[in-house]
């Protein structure tokens, strides 16, 4: 699948070129490059250029990089949670840049959007009430 180029604002300075090594990825991101490589085999999403056995990231893949740490370590997601998190952004990212999806089927699938939502904040109350109670 080819990428596209986007202005993606990070919150790190990224030096102006098109690719990184996963050497600078992992002193930009400040983790360990088997890390990197781990977290391609887990997130399909993550994907960078290999050419002659190198690995190549792109400012979005940097980006990507950037989301798992935050979902893992500041979050506190799961690897699972984290990949149905992501799965489930990129597919809802699709769909709002869909004009098909601005139906009924639209409403319906933000009706269930909303609805997994309101499920997901009432497990998590219930979770803060249970441990901090």
């Amino acid at each position: 699948m080819p990428k596209r180029e986007l202005q993606i604002d990070l919150p790190i300075d990224l030096p102006d070129k098109k690719y990184f090594g996963i050497g600078e990825v992992s002193k930009l991101c400040d983790l360990k490059p088997h890390v990197l490589r781990y977290w391609e085999q887990v997130f399909p999403q993550l994907e960078p250029t290999k050419r002659q056995g190198r690995r190549y990231y792109q400012r979005e893949d940097v980006a990507l990089v950037l989301e798992i740490k935050s979902l893992l370590h500041e979050q506190g997601f799961t690897i699972s949670g984290a990949k149905a998190k992501l799965a489930n952004s990129r597919k809802n990212s699709k769909n709002v840049q869909n004009p098909q999806s601005r139906g009924a089927e639209g409403i319906s699938n933000a009706l269930q959007r909303l609805q997994q939502m309101q499920t997901e904040l009432h497990q998590f109350q219930d979770y803060i009430q249970k441990r901090f109670s």
